[in-house]
């Protein structure tokens, strides 16, 4: 009654707070930031406070001096670290809506978690988004968020699949109703195939490459089907183990797809996983409909092409699927029809 006789506050806002990226939608306004989930600390006389987060955080990754650390407080799409968690949201949650200090105004939030997230792990996001300075706090899973987005009928009685590929998760979802009628969330997203590029550089080239360079690699020549050739190919800068001075070489799209097998591997096998599990008129419905992919991971070169070799369907990659889950968030927050979607922890 208060909502309705007052109105809600130009400060409302849906965030899709990711291990890679932080993506904030404020209500009216749309997306108005989308950073990296990084934060800088720095250590001065045992006392610790925030240098830079985001955008001028993320190029000190790897290369910071003893006193400052650049964190990234989520892993595997939970909060690993939450006082750090809880100083990055506040800041995020500040620059978004232009703020300074504490929040003047009645503010609600619709933050996104992972599907698989253990109720301790949806309350630890819950909490740090509170004392962030947030007054309301509700939460939507990242599938329904990301198909929602994706502008796929979730209201409807009629079977949705979306595939959602983060940072840390990959989340397979079947969606009918304003409900989840299968979902399924594997340690599987774009850290892990970063670090199997990295793994793949040191053994067969004997160079050590940072996470940064290792996804530029996966954004410029990552292949999740092997190229008839060698394909594309870049240079690449590192350590080399054996002399311990800086090296340079070549690196081919070929070498890349063979050390993504695994983890695309594993993304197959959860969409194959959820296709098995799913009941025979949502199938039918999914036949039609095919399957969506967002997050950042959809990007990947042919992992289109690669699912639906492998399952036989259509397989789509949503638009702007990078920033699909917080749209999503935004209209679970802005339109009263998707109000049955939103939970507290």
């Amino acid at each position: 009654m208060f909502r309705r006789l007052f109105g809600s506050s130009a400060h409302d806002m849906a965030i899709d707070l990711g291990t890679v990226n932080t993506v904030i939608h404020v209500r009216d306004r749309g997306i108005v930031l989308n950073e990296p989930s990084v934060i800088a600390i720095e250590t001065i006389a045992g006392v610790r406070r925030v240098k830079v987060v985001g955008n001028e955080a993320k190029p000190m990754m790897g290369k910071t001096p003893s006193n400052i650390q650049a964190i990234r407080p989520l892993r595997d799409g939970v909060i690993a670290d939450i006082d750090v968690a809880e100083q990055m949201i506040k800041h995020f949650m500040t620059k978004a809506v232009g703020l300074s200090g504490r929040f003047s105004r009645r503010h609600e939030v619709v933050i996104c978690v992972p599907s698989g997230s253990t109720m301790v792990e949806r309350r630890a996001i819950q909490v740090a988004t509170m004392q962030a300075g947030a007054t309301r706090v509700q939460l939507i899973d990242e599938p329904m968020a990301a198909a929602i987005g994706a502008g796929l009928p979730v209201t409807e009685p009629r079977g949705a699949m979306v595939v959602d590929i983060g940072g840390g998760t990959t989340e397979v979802a079947v969606l009918s109703l304003q409900g989840i009628a299968y979902s399924n969330s594997v340690r599987m997203g774009g850290d892990k195939l970063d670090d199997a590029i990295t793994s793949h550089v040191r053994r067969h080239h004997n160079l050590m490459i940072g996470e940064m360079t290792a996804e530029r690699v996966k954004h410029a020549i990552g292949s999740a089907v092997l190229p008839v050739d060698q394909g594309r190919t870049m240079q690449v800068k590192g350590r080399d183990l054996v002399n311990g001075r800086p090296a340079e070489i070549t690196i081919s799209e070929l070498e890349i797809a063979e050390a993504l097998i695994e983890g695309v591997g594993q993304i197959k096998q959860a969409v194959m996983a959820a296709l098995e599990q799913t009941a025979p008129e949502l199938s039918a419905d999914i036949i039609e409909e095919g399957i969506t992919l967002t997050g950042g991971g959809a990007l990947l070169g042919h992992l289109d092409q690669a699912l639906s070799e492998q399952t036989g369907l259509p397989v789509r990659v949503a638009d702007d699927a990078l920033i699909c889950v917080a749209m999503g968030a935004g209209k679970a927050l802005e339109d009263s029809a998707y109000r049955g979607v939103l939970t507290t922890a």
